[in-house]
């Protein structure tokens, strides 16, 4: 693992105090990452706000979590911030590892890798932070499947608050040019140090990728091999069943009932019904259980877990 200085600790601030409300300033195909309550609502983290903060440190129904990004990795994730008994808060160390994001706690200064979770030096080396279930939505879908849902609000809003204006000051057009070039990691973000190489045929380094991890066993969905199977795929992983989704909301993992899913006109179908993939529910009421999972891009996946963890069809 290489891990290498690139920001003074906390240059990029974490938010450690969140607030929310029903508004939003950004477009209408922003992604949010989505996190469900145990009442069916839901807080919504653009990605947007996300670029320019990387962490929040919130609690949901009583679970202190960390809604974590990755600019350089793609890489999505909320992990729960409790660690053998104790409850930690995560700020931005500067640090990559991999090109991947370090979070340091404030409580240990234990350093952890943002794309697996694991802790990579400290007093707690050695540890893992547990994934927690979440979804990527668009703005336009999370409003229309959580109308009372609520979204994470600007920390401090510019003089001027018009959406604009505020669009303008979380400007996502570096990070889109990024995701849009052939290069990767820090050299591909920045332009500094050295380009990094890829030698699969098969993948592009910058293909979105949905991470699952049961018992010991690590698989990356790659989005077009969920494509070209029809949108969905049965698997197992670690011993549980699952079935992964790829539809125009995203992609999405699901605890597997057993049904016989398949996509048809961008909706999933099985067992006689309907089932919403943004929430997991059927129209006749029922619910899938969303998996823990992470979304990030190919190179970030294979840098943790190796150049075979992926699934192939």
């Amino acid at each position: 693992m290489h891990v290498q200085n690139v920001l003074p600790r906390d240059a990029i601030p974490s938010i450690d105090d969140p607030s929310f409300g029903s508004s939003y300033f950004g477009a209408a195909e922003d992604e949010l990452i989505v996190v469900e309550s145990d009442d069916g609502a839901a807080r919504a983290y653009p990605i947007r706000i996300l670029s320019y903060h990387e962490i929040v440190n919130d609690t949901v129904d009583g679970r202190p979590v960390a809604v974590t990004w990755c600019p350089i990795c793609w890489s999505a994730v909320v992990y729960d911030r409790r660690v053998d008994g104790r409850t930690l808060t995560f700020g931005v160390s500067g640090k990559l590892a991999d090109d991947a994001l370090v979070l340091y706690d404030r409580e240990t200064e234990t350093e952890w890798q943002q794309s697996t979770g694991d802790a990579i030096a400290g007093e707690l080396d050695r540890a893992r932070l547990d994934v927690l279930p979440a979804a990527t939505l668009s703005w336009a879908r999370f409003r229309e499947q959580y109308p009372d849902g609520i979204v994470l609000q600007l920390v401090k809003e510019p003089t001027e608050s018009d959406d604009s204006t505020l669009r303008n000051s979380y400007d996502m057009a570096p990070y889109d040019r990024y995701a849009a070039s052939d290069e990767f990691g820090l050299y591909g973000m920045r332009g500094t140090g050295k380009p990094r190489s890829w030698d699969r045929t098969d993948l592009d380094a910058k293909t979105i990728v949905l991470g699952v991890e049961r018992g010991g066993e690590a698989v990356g969905y790659p989005l077009p091999s969920i494509e070209s199977a029809g949108g969905v795929v049965s698997d197992t992983v670690g011993g549980d069943s699952l079935v992964v989704v790829a539809v125009d909301d995203g992609m999405h993992a699901f605890e597997d009932p057993g049904f016989a899913f398949e996509v048809r006109d961008d909706s999933l179908h099985a067992d006689g019904a309907v089932w919403d993939v943004a929430t997991g529910e059927s129209d006749d009421g029922r619910r899938l259980d969303r998996m823990p999972s992470r979304r990030l891009f190919a190179f970030a996946w294979q840098d943790a877990n190796g150049s075979d963890s992926f699934y192939s069809t």
